[in-house]
């Protein structure tokens, strides 16, 4: 693998995640394709979540396989390890403990703990229907572009190079294999493996080598708001009974998602055109979820808003997979705004699956992420899904 040329095709957490992996383990020969600048596209608008907590045992060990890589970085990425919590109704409370459980039993650090001292650990926080909750005190935040670029500089150091504002046009074949890409310039470049890390972008130049990958664009808006007074380091939550998440974001501030995905003004769009600002209906409905929530912010208001593309196949779970019916092509896309948070163990995965034919981890069995369950409908699913959350898995 060290004499092949390599190119990745997306300059996102993903792409440099992968030519970071590669170029460490002696590939000599990488190229990174970025068609705008490094981390323009989902990373840079990635709410920068760091937690384990998944229901898919693969997917919450990729996640919980990149937390140290968070802790060494530490300040350099911005991480600040606050913890992260879920809370959950009536419906939700089996689910969650057999969710924790599955986790502890593939190492991940969580556990259920009471609503008095959620209550404790957030004093803010309204939790008279909250019926469970767990906790994760190696989670947090940290800046999804800074680990981008962190990516970027070790794959460089390792002889990787990264052309940026160099769209690729189309992967280029000869009969079943690829033989490198031709640029939007006309510019031809030869590889021995193309690896396809292009989020959203990444369905169409599959398509046209015939390849069905079936994933959206999914448009998700984000609020800002500012509590009325200083707030210290408050655990990140994920709040499964109003199907929201919010973080601290600065010094009095807090940043609001939704995981509410069948709502209406989140569906699918034109990832190269979408409004990114966040509709009325949004703000009004998301406001009312914070005021119930958190009554204890003295005089909170929404200083702005901003919306993001998500990559999402039917599962709303990545394809990582060196592809069956084009030797020499890889996919690494369609992971549905969870790609930061396990972005540095999907780089060393792909690596194993190109340097070691297969994963080294027997917890992320590399058959989970495999392109044909979509056509074989053998969707990769928790077995303790979220009433009214699914898609957080």
């Amino acid at each position: 693998m060290a004499a092949r040329k390599v190119v990745v095709v997306g300059g996102g957490l993903i792409g440099l995640s992968i030519a970071r992996a590669l170029a460490q383990r002696g590939s000599n020969d990488v190229l990174v394709l970025e068609r705008g600048l490094l981390a323009s596209g989902g990373t840079g608008k990635s709410s920068g979540i760091v937690r384990a907590h998944y229901g898919v045992p693969s997917i919450a060990k990729l996640s919980w396989n990149s937390v140290p890589t968070m802790e060494a970085l530490g300040a350099e990425i911005g991480f600040r390890q606050v913890g992260y919590s879920v809370i959950v109704g009536d419906d939700n409370a089996e689910a969650l403990e057999a969710n924790i459980a599955m986790q502890q039993g593939i190492g991940i650090e969580a556990e259920m703990i009471d609503v008095d001292r959620l209550a404790r650990m957030w004093p803010l926080m309204e939790t008279s229907d909250v019926s469970a909750a767990s906790f994760e005190p190696r989670g947090g935040f940290a800046d999804a572009t800074q680990l981008a670029l962190h990516f970027g500089r070790v794959a460089r150091d390792h002889g990787a190079r990264i052309r940026q504002n160099t769209p690729v046009a189309r992967i280029l074949t000869s009969g079943d294999k690829a033989t490198g890409v031709e640029l939007t310039s006309g510019e031809v470049i030869e590889a021995d493996d193309v690896i396809v890390a292009s989020g959203w972008w990444s369905k169409q130049l599959l398509g046209d080598l015939g390849l069905d990958f079936p994933c959206d664009a999914y448009r998700s808006e984000l609020l800002i708001v500012d509590a009325g007074q200083p707030l210290p380091d408050l655990p990140v939550v994920s709040d499964l009974v109003s199907l929201q998440y919010c973080r601290v974001e600065g010094a009095g501030q807090f940043l609001v998602g939704n995981s509410d995905h069948d709502a209406a003004e989140n569906k699918f769009v034109d990832p190269d055109h979408y409004s990114n600002v966040a509709s009325d209906t949004t703000v009004e409905k998301y406001a009312g979820k914070v005021m119930h929530r958190f009554p204890g912010f003295p005089d909170p208001s929404v200083t702005h808003t901003y919306a993001g593309v998500y990559d999402v196949p039917p599962d709303w779970n990545p394809v990582i997979q060196p592809l069956a019916a084009v030797q020499g092509l890889t996919l690494a896309a369609g992971f549905a705004g969870h790609g930061f948070k396990m972005s540095p163990a999907v780089g060393d995965l792909v690596a194993d699956l190109l340097l070691e034919g297969d994963s080294t981890d027997p917890d992320i069995p590399a058959s989970d992420f495999r392109l044909e369950r979509f056509a074989e409908g053998r969707l990769l699913t928790s077995p303790h899904p979220y009433v009214g959350a699914g898609e957080m898995r």
